[in-house]
């Protein structure tokens, strides 16, 4: 599976990765500073430090797994790939990314969701992306998922002091095609770091695998409720039953 390996030591802030998508891509100019429908990468500023925004194609994306229609898909090449024929509007993919990545055309009078596709009409055609192949600095590398986690591993071993020891999206949401290095910690670049290791599809299923468990256990309990209800009634109604037959023996005698 091809992968991206971003290094944020190395991001020299050049935005030639930007402009090559936009070129890619075909997309018109401005919006470089945040994600929209006509950017599909920026390059933002942490305190010197630059940092690429863009789509991470998780191995298991949540985007795909909550569209009704299977307008978004996982390739085995990498990609997380977006057909706008299957796409019916919805936007579930924009509300179930952990990384609000997907962005909608809500000035087209037939409104699409937009977001990097990895160039994935480039991979097919075996080229690298053209980020990748724009960035003249080494800061964005592209190659096979293995790989570049060991080449990620060894630049941390050979420089302990330059990266901190994590990979970014080598296990967030069960792994991402994007990955990143970094020299201080990850929340202080904007990275969410409260992620769980679980794809989070895998997480929305674990969810509703119990609720068979849930409704089963609540008929028991609410059973059970009912029962003794039930039952505390039927004492009830029987104990005044006895006591009209106690009052009517008790007539009975004194006459």
């Amino acid at each position: 599976m091809k992968s991206l390996l971003i290094d944020t030591t190395k991001c020299v802030g050049c935005l030639e990765c930007v402009g090559a998508c936009k070129r890619a891509n075909n997309l018109p100019e401005g919006d470089t500073e945040e994600l929209s429908w006509k950017t599909y990468t920026v390059v933002k500023e942490f305190k010197g430090i630059y940092v690429r925004k863009l789509c991470m194609h998780c191995s298991n994306p949540s985007c795909a797994s909550v569209c009704p229609v299977g307008a978004l898909h996982k390739t085995s090449a990498g990609p997380v790939v977006y057909d706008e024929d299957k796409c019916i509007g919805c936007r579930y993919c924009m509300v179930a990314c952990p990384f609000s990545v997907p962005k909608y055309e809500w000035s087209n009078p037939l409104p699409r969701i937009r977001k990097c596709i990895f160039c994935a009409e480039r991979l097919a055609k075996g080229l690298q992306t053209a980020c990748a192949e724009a960035c003249q600095y080494g800061a964005t590398t592209f190659g096979d998922r293995e790989a570049l986690l060991e080449e990620g591993r060894s630049r941390i071993e050979a420089e302990p002091d330059k990266y901190i020891n994590q990979i970014y999206g080598e296990n967030e949401v069960g792994g991402t095609s994007t990955m990143f290095l970094a020299g201080v910690s990850f929340s202080e670049l904007g990275f969410r770091t409260d992620l769980a290791k679980d794809p989070m599809p895998m997480l929305t299923w674990k969810v509703l695998s119990m609720i068979p468990d849930i409704v089963i256990m609540g008929g028991v309990i609410m059973g059970g409720i009912a029962w003794l209800t039930n039952r505390k009634n039927e004492v009830s109604l029987h104990e005044l039953m006895e006591k009209d037959k106690e009052k009517s023996l008790n007539k009975k005698d004194s006459k």
